[in-house]
């Protein structure tokens, strides 16, 4: 039986401040928790129902400490609305002495605050082979619950890493890397020539992109409405967006033309 005290250190782990100066984040749910188990993160302890750790024998092996809970249990330790079988607590990375370099297509977050956002944008980076997300450190924090739960998993793949603009701008112009930004009012992104290499700034979702960071803009994009409805969305959502764009730009980097439904 897991203890009250032990149940209130985890959910601690909501807040931000407790997970950096503890350096410890909780992982929810089955596919996240086989997913971390498979990856490079120390999993320190595992607090499961006898249904996963039965199906995961082999995985198991990765953790430090294994509990059997049951699933009241998990409903107490749980950050989520709907819990399921399996939590882990892991161990965040220490930061690197040396930032890496920009990859030949880059996504930057200014400022993105809706953790569900957050956790969809690594997701969509995992599924177009985008190996580091660059993000704003006023970005919602990688290691939120919800932004791990969004992620589905993908967040043990994509490296996110934290960086003032001006720094990764640096390191843009000295490989002469294209410099784009997302719009409301922008040149069109399907008539826009778009170069195999770039860097991709998406703002804000009440704000969009910061002046700062605007001045540093190359190319204005945007995403054009095909509704000719006088109502319509005002706008897309940022994950949206961010799905279009990649699959935009890696489109045309291979050079295959959209399929029509046959």
């Amino acid at each position: 039986m897991i203890s009250k005290n032990k149940i209130n250190q985890l959910r601690l782990l909501a807040r931000k401040k407790i997970r950096q100066k503890e350096n410890l984040f909780l992982v929810e749910g089955d596919k996240n928790v086989s997913e971390v188990l498979d990856s490079g993160y120390l999993v320190n302890e595992i607090y499961a129902t006898e249904t996963f750790l039965k199906g995961n024998k082999q995985r198991l092996i990765r953790a430090n400490s294994v509990f059997e809970v049951n699933a009241d249990e998990i409903k107490k330790i749980s950050l989520l609305s709907q819990p399921q079988n399996a939590v882990a607590l892991c161990s965040i990375p220490p930061a690197k002495d040396i930032i890496p370099g920009l990859n030949s297509f880059s996504l930057f977050l200014d400022d993105i605050q809706d953790p569900g956002n957050m956790g969809t944008i690594i997701r969509i980076c995992d599924w177009f082979g985008i190996e580091r997300l660059f993000c704003s450190p006023s970005t919602v924090d990688m290691y939120n619950p919800k932004v791990i739960q969004a992620s589905m998993g993908s967040f043990c793949r994509v490296e996110t890493i934290y960086i003032p603009f001006t720094e990764l701008f640096d390191m843009a112009v000295e490989i002469n890397f294209p410099v784009f930004g997302t719009f409301p009012e922008g040149n069109n992104i399907y008539e826009e020539e778009l170069p195999g290499n770039g860097l991709v700034i998406l703002g804000n979702e009440g704000k969009g992109i910061s002046s700062e960071v605007e001045q540093k803009v190359n190319c204005r994009l945007s995403i054009p409405a095909f509704s000719k409805a006088k109502k319509r969305a005002e706008s897309l959502n940022v994950a949206i967006a961010a799905g279009i764009i990649c699959s935009e730009f890696k489109r045309r980097k291979s050079g295959r033309p959209i399929q029509s439904e046959s």
